[in-house]
């Protein structure tokens, strides 16, 4: 079904569909009329010779820099070119389609002052599937991500690269064969196009849908691991989180419930102990402040991607031209910043519910390690020093980067956000994240094995799953396929999709 962007009820759940499975868009008809109104507006003032940053004057340090009538109709041209200043690796093709989405959004508003065919070349290019090549580095999250989206820019002038039917092509011939006629830059339409954080806010929106994904999955792991480990299951008893009132912890708390219902260990018939480590009893409160921390940030991501995230801003109803700094990636980043910090920190607590699985001293009975011969085999020994090294590497990649401004631009621009390096460290939080927590799925279906009683339905199904992909360790073998088979089935959600099935939608 064809989304329709209109600049005020895009979703994270648009953009991942846009992005990732190439649903088709449409600008609403009121925004291209809005979108020329602001045109008309934007050349009445250029007529009469009002000064607007960015249209008839440099840009940065050079902002008291005027611009002559000549200098105005190139001045465009050359801001792409020199914005163009990216470095590394092409970005994924979700990142740039989920960005181009987002920059079609804040031209809906009516507020860009860019020509209506700036907006519609890039509606084509989604269309037909012509993706900019864009650097992944070089944005300071501050004027926009600057370096990126002058890179996606050049393509309005038919230079750059692009991606197109799998190939790798100069920007002109990858316009030629989609049949995208290529509009040209005139007054404004250049800084129109880059002038705001939409790759660093696309990547968060992306990251937030597979964040609340993953969380699920650290939920069914967790319930597994405390059915293996014979937990006691008072501390997930929706009312003891109720009592503290955190959403996040009752949503966890329920969803764990949920997930071991139909297992022995629910009938009290079990000897447990009366209280477990925190890492078992404390999950729904750790789980439940990360299932806070990033549903705060979805809703600034939803903010960002329906908010006029420009520079200049024109205001069509009272002629006027606002400059200012709605470009600023702050109000991503930091809570982005969070959310990397969430997904750390329930890492942490699965691979402490993955010690308790290995260690013989803390297992309540499970053979040493989970091996069948302790001693002569090591079983899952080494599984949880490679849970450690990306541990390891979480805490590292967790360091806000919303706090490490390095001013730019002569110091005009002189607090930035950053937002760009924060979306890149979150993509290998969750890189990592995947591994971990395949690590202790794999440790948990093993412990599971070895236990004599029925585990709930929700655990169940979950190592069904299991097993499609990995076998039970009988004898010791390389473990490296395991784990990597186990990192790609959390990737996929797998796991999520069928337990649901089994059981219901988990609380989001």
């Amino acid at each position: 079904m064809t989304i329709i962007l209109d600049g005020s009820s895009f979703t994270i759940e648009k953009l991942v569909s846009i992005s990732r499975y190439n649903e088709k868009v449409e600008l609403a008809p009121e925004a291209l009329e809005r979108i020329k109104i602001c045109r008309v507006m934007l050349e009445d003032k250029l007529a009469k010779k009002e000064v607007m940053y960015g249209t008839n004057t440099g840009i940065g340090e050079f902002s008291e820099t005027m611009l002559n009538d000549d200098q105005v109709k190139e001045f465009q041209r050359y801001l792409v070119y020199n914005h163009a200043a990216g470095i590394g690796d092409p970005a994924p093709i979700e990142h740039i389609r989920a960005a181009l989405a987002g920059r079609i959004n804040v031209h809906a508003h009516g507020n860009s002052g860019c020509r209506p065919e700036i907006t519609l070349t890039y509606v084509e290019m989604l269309n037909k599937g012509v993706t900019p090549v864009v650097c992944q580095k070089g944005s300071v999250g501050a004027s926009g991500d600057l370096a990126p989206m002058a890179q996606a820019a050049l393509l309005l002038m038919g230079e750059g690269e692009a991606f197109y039917n799998g190939e790798q092509l100069s920007g002109a011939e990858a316009m030629r064969r989609a049949g995208i006629e290529v509009p040209g830059l005139q007054a404004r339409d250049g800084l129109a196009a880059i002038n705001g954080s939409n790759l660093l806010t696309a990547m968060s929106a992306l990251q937030i849908y597979d964040m609340e994904r993953f969380i699920k999955q650290t939920e069914i792991a967790a319930a597994m691991s405390i059915e293996a480990l014979l937990g006691n299951m008072k501390p997930y008893n929706t009312k003891l989180h109720e009592l503290r009132g955190f959403k996040g912890a009752i949503t966890s708390a329920k969803n764990i419930s949920k997930l071991v219902e139909g297992s022995d260990l629910t009938t009290g018939k079990m000897k447990t102990k009366v209280q477990d480590a925190y890492s078992m009893r404390s999950s729904p409160q750790v789980i439940g402040a990360a299932r806070d921390a990033i549903g705060y940030a979805r809703v600034q991501v939803e903010i960002e991607l329906n908010g006029v995230g420009d520079n200049p801003i024109f205001v069509p109803e009272l002629n006027l031209t606002l400059t200012g700094a709605n470009f600023q990636g702050s109000p991503v980043s930091l809570p982005m910043d969070m959310a990397g910090i969430a997904i750390t920190m329930v890492c942490v607590l699965s691979e402490r519910r993955l010690n308790r699985l290995t260690n013989p001293a803390l297992s309540q009975g499970l053979p040493d390690f989970l091996a069948h011969e302790p001693g002569f085999y090591s079983g899952l020994m080494l599984s949880q020093y490679t849970a450690d090294h990306l541990i390891v590497e979480q805490r590292i990649l967790s360091a806000p980067a919303s706090i490490l401004s390095i001013p730019a631009a002569a110091d005009q621009e002189d607090f930035v956000s950053m937002g760009m390096n924060t979306a890149l460290k979150n993509g290998q939080i969750l890189d990592n994240a995947y591994g971990i927590l395949g690590i202790e799925f794999m440790a948990a279906a093993q412990a599971l094995d070895f236990r004599e009683f029925t585990p709930g339905k929700g655990s169940l199904k979950a190592r069904e799953v299991i097993r499609r992909y990995v076998d039970h360790l009988e004898v010791d073998r390389p473990l490296y396929t395991d784990h990597n088979k186990m990192k790609a089935l959390v990737k996929s959600g797998e796991i999520l999709e069928e337990v649901e099935n089994e059981i219901g939608i988990l609380g989001k």
